[in-house]
């Protein structure tokens, strides 16, 4: 079954689909947590968000996504601009990031191409809201698999609540393949089975669900040392379960070359070409042919 998810920017498309590369979708356009940014972006000073863009695409990012969540600022106004700034520098589609509708709303009406709305739960008031919206822009959007219960530590209850998302939104005439489902991963640290759920879950969701997934691939390493090495375990194993995108900071080359790897290993990267083009090493000028001349001595011996 193939389900492919298309997302698209004025100029650009891409899919996200059990067939095709794995998406990274660069996280670093997002004030929570980031003080200087938050106060520049406030302030209408959009520079960090240009040079972030530009910094993400040029490390490999398929797609990124924009926040705007700043308390008591402007949010709708600030997305809306940050939006139409970094359509005017970069070529990739976006994912509109907010919990606030009218910051959706905002993004969606000034967006240039097919977004992917991130996110709507599986709690009533937000499906009523989100989904009409996603309709209406003829959109994408990722539903995380919580509801008014909370976060489920019980895989089967998060599948039930992605289900249900998946259901309500074929109520309002989207269809499966524009639902990405995030399974919400848990830190593996607190949570000693955390990965082997994800994994299991993620698979679930691809066999018998038949969505696409993404997730924040860096909660599974919250409170851990060498954060990024545990990351980069994680993506490779979660696209070798069915996993088809991240929202993930590319700018860290050990998460995007387990990508990269695991890429090669789901046979979406032909003939290695990517990897070989990235890694391969330049010969010193005029070591060529000593180095051939070697190879044929050793193949003589």
């Amino acid at each position: 079954m193939m389900t492919n998810t298309i997302i698209s920017s004025h100029s650009k498309e891409i899919t996200i689909g059990f067939n095709a590369p794995f998406c990274v979708i660069g996280e670093r356009i997002n004030p929570t947590g980031r003080k200087l940014l938050a106060a520049e972006m406030a302030a209408g000073d959009y520079s960090r968000v240009i040079s972030d863009a530009l910094a993400q695409v040029e490390a490999g990012a398929t797609m990124l996504d924009v926040n705007a969540g700043i308390p008591m600022a402007d949010e709708p106004a600030i997305l809306a601009e940050s939006i139409k700034l970094v359509q005017s520098v970069v070529d990739v589609p976006l994912a509109i990031d907010s919990s606030i509708v009218a910051a959706l709303e905002a993004g969606l009406s000034v967006y240039q191409g097919k977004a992917l709305v991130n996110s709507v739960t599986g709690e009533e008031e937000r499906l009523e809201v989100v989904l009409p919206l996603v309709k209406k822009y003829g959109a994408a959007v990722v539903a995380i698999s919580n509801d008014e219960t909370g976060i489920s530590e019980d895989a089967n209850v998060r599948f039930d609540v992605a289900k249900k998302i998946v259901e309500r939104a074929a109520d309002y005439g989207i269809p499966r393949e524009d639902v990405v489902v995030d399974p919400l991963i848990m830190p593996v640290g607190a949570i000693n089975m955390a990965g082997r759920t994800a994994l299991d879950l993620i698979t679930r969701l691809r066999t018998e669900l038949k969505v696409n997934t993404t997730c924040g691939a860096s909660n599974i390493s919250f409170g851990l040392p060498n954060r990024h090495g545990m990351n980069a375990a994680f993506l490779s194993m979660a696209a070798g379960a069915g996993m088809t995108s991240a929202i993930m900071n590319p700018l860290h080359s050990e998460e995007m070359t387990a990508i990269m790897g695991a890429n090669v290993m789901n046979g979406v990267d032909p003939e290695c070409r990517k990897w070989i083009s990235k890694f391969r090493e330049v010969p010193a000028e005029g070591s060529g042919q000593r180095e051939r001349r070697q190879t044929r001595r050793r193949a003589r011996a």
